[in-house]
């Protein structure tokens, strides 16, 4: 609920410009942690995103599924326009997720036969399940975003959004980059790409 909560004030004070990553964690010692079973998570996720839609639409809304149950109520103020759930993750069932409940995916990062690899199979489940949604969304981390043929490559394997950035993810420990060499690595990139894409 607070997620809801916090999703439908953001959606409505940025004039819907908010799109909500959501996924399921990849290590079972987090769901050991919170005495959650493994085996279900994907269920449960299934009815997170249900109380997300339901609770963001600025109506009355209760739930009554398998692990949760809300009692009717109202959230204000409520986004004005549906908020997007982009589905995170690399598994199939990640995949299909997206696909049948969610407005988009996101990718995780990787390297570019990876990246191919579950485009391909993202298309093939679209395929599978009947989506033909031209807004469905597919944001992706790749090197191929840092020059306009690599983007045009990637937006004719579907791709909408890139997601740059100028370090290595998951790298542990403090970025070791200055500051100042990261606003250069900015303003190249947008008098490079930005500004003729």
């Amino acid at each position: 609920m607070l997620v809801a909560k916090q999703a439908s004030s953001l959606a409505f004070l940025s004039d819907n410009r908010l799109g909500l990553g959501v996924g399921i964690s990849p290590w079972p010692e987090d769901f050991a942690n919170m005495q959650v079973d493994w085996a279900k998570r994907g269920k449960r996720m299934d009815e997170c995103m249900d109380i997300l839609r339901g609770l963001t639409t600025g109506e009355f809304f209760g739930y009554e599924g398998e692990f949760y149950q809300i009692d009717e109520l109202k959230q204000c103020p409520g986004a004005t326009e549906k908020i997007p759930l982009l589905v995170g993750g690399h598994a199939d069932a990640a995949l299909r997720r997206a696909v049948r409940k969610g407005d988009g995916w996101m990718h995780a990062g990787g390297d570019g036969e990876e990246l191919d690899r579950l485009l391909t199979r993202l298309a093939e489940i679209r395929k599978e399940e009947g989506d033909t949604r031209d807004d469905f969304e597919v944001h992706v981390i790749s090197y191929d975003a840092y020059d306009l043929d690599g983007i045009k490559r990637l937006e004719d394997k579907g791709v909408t959004d890139c997601i740059v950035g100028f370090r290595i993810p998951y790298i542990m420990g403090p970025d070791p980059e200055p500051l100042q060499d990261k606003i250069d690595a900015l303003n190249k990139y947008a008098d490079t790409i930005i500004s003729k894409a």
